[in-house]
């Protein structure tokens, strides 16, 4: 996800990106400042303080790192290649592109730490190699490198902000917007802080 491997779109006014999680979006344009946290490119240094916690191996194209619905899955640092994360649709159907990761970068969000079940799909583009961390020793990273940690822990909240406010995620909702039942269960999901698809019935009868 970095700030030259997504789509973008310019403001002429201020020359600030959208975040290209879905094109529904509806919330501002973030500034390339911005994407840059929650994109960040690490350093061969961090990278190497990376390394000795996790194993480097060889990736192919089209080999799938981890497919939605996972528990406790590994994070990776992209060392040489490409990685697409995208987001699974129904059977017939055309999946979703959220964003690419390349040289430098790394996958994972807040459900990364807590060892919850993936959103997405992560799949090779590009043969290369990753760094590949498991969900304990990255707790451990974040613990221990301070600098690591903050990197890190500002790019996977930040990501899971904008999966919320994209409503991009697993869980597709349906109901009406005048039903207390509809309230209650949008509050606990954001409450929650996941990420959800809503489908009112007076807006989408089909």
């Amino acid at each position: 996800m970095p700030g030259n491997s997504y789509k973008k779109e310019i403001s002429e006014a201020d020359g600030s990106e959208k975040f290209p999680m879905n094109d529904t979006r509806k919330g501002l344009p973030l500034t390339r400042a911005h994407v840059e946290q929650i994109f960040p490119k690490l350093t061969p240094a961090q990278i190497g303080r990376i390394t000795v916690r996790g194993k480097m191996h060889a990736i192919q194209r089209g080999e799938v790192l981890y497919e939605q619905g996972e528990i406790n899955v590994p994070f990776f640092v992209v060392v040489s290649g490409e990685l697409e994360v995208v987001r699974p649709s129904g059977p017939g159907a055309v999946e979703t592109l959220v964003t690419v990761y390349r040289s430098g970068q790394f996958t994972g969000e807040v459900g990364t730490l807590s060892g919850r079940r993936t959103i997405f799909r992560v799949r090779v583009t590009k043969q290369g190699k990753v760094i590949e961390v498991d969900r304990q020793q990255m707790l451990a990273l974040v613990q221990s490198d301070s600098e690591l940690g903050q990197i890190l822990m500002r790019a996977f909240i930040l990501r899971r902000v904008e999966l919320v406010a994209a409503g991009v995620g697993d869980v597709v909702f349906i109901g009406s917007t005048h039903s207390s039942g509809t309230l209650r269960i949008k509050e606990f999901l954001m409450r929650n802080g996941h990420p959800y698809t809503f489908l009112d019935l007076e807006q989408d009868p089909d």
